[in-house]
Formats: structure tokens, C-alpha cells, sequence
């Protein structure tokens, strides 16, 4: 039987993306993203809860999110999760991460998330295109 890891993250970084290289060259960036939800609670009060995430991301998609992105950026992430552990002064830890395999830079009005801005293969003919050859 098939099953299904996918994870789904749309939040803001925490902090600037820590990328690092394996022996073998290979690229690895750590993000810490926060997703918050926001409920009414028993007694009729507004409350908002943050849960911090950490993300992994390897090779091309670790380098384009070490250049591109930085704390307080909202970002989309899709991925799977991770579960690790490892000992320290006797005591067993366990860990869960999130190995990104998409990201989608996300803002608001004003803020610049391209990853490139390419130039359309051919411009609008000199003078620009005439009302009437707008095909909409």
C-alpha cells in the first residue's frame, strides 16, 4: 500500500536562511518559518497561536532560497516531513523536519518576489499596440 508525506506551509522566516555545503559540494538551507492561526477561544477571546517550523532545502532549490529570501519574508512551502533523533549528555531527542521540495516567494503590494524578471521574447511594435488590436 502507497501513502502520502506532503506538508504544506505558507508563513514568514524567523530569521535570515543559514545555507551550508556538504563535503561533496552539495547545497543545504536551514529556514525557520513561523505559520500562526488565530481562533476564539471558551470564554469569547480572540487568541492567536504560532507554531516555528524547521525546513530543509538541498541543492538548487537551497541556494535560490540562501540568495532570495531573508527574515520577515512570507513564503509557500511543499515538502514532506522528516523525523530524526539523536543522543546529547544521555538523553535521547527526537526531531521533526520539513524537506522542501517547492517554494513560492508570496507578499503583499510593493514588494519585489520574483526570483528573475525576464524580458518577453519580443516587445510591442514601435509606438505601441493600437486600441483596436488588443485581442480582449
Amino acid at each position: 500500500m502507497a501513502g502520502v508525506n506532503k506538508v504544506i506551509l505558507v508563513g514568514r522566516l524567523g530569521a535570515d536562511p543559514e545555507i551550508r555545503y556538504t563535503a561533496s559540494g552539495m547545497a543545504v538551507c536551514r529556514l525557520s518559518i513561523a505559520t500562526s492561526r488565530r481562533y476564539t477561544d471558551k470564554q469569547g477571546n480572540r487568541q492567536e497561536e504560532t507554531a516555528w517550523h524547521r525546513v530543509d532545502a538541498w541543492g538548487k532549490l537551497a541556494e535560490i532560497c540562501g540568495q532570495y529570501l531573508s527574515k520577515g519574508k512570507q513564503v509557500y512551502i511543499e515538502g514532506r516531513i522528516k523525523y530524526g533523533s539523536y543522543e546529547k549528555d544521555g538523553v535521547k531527542h527526537y526531531t521533526t523536519d520539513i524537506v522542501a521540495e517547492n517554494m513560492q516567494m508570496l507578499g503583499g503590494p510593493g514588494q519585489d518576489n520574483r526570483v528573475q524578471e525576464q524580458e518577453p521574447p519580443f516587445g510591442p511594435p514601435e509606438g505601441g499596440v493600437p486600441e483596436d488590436d488588443i485581442p480582449f
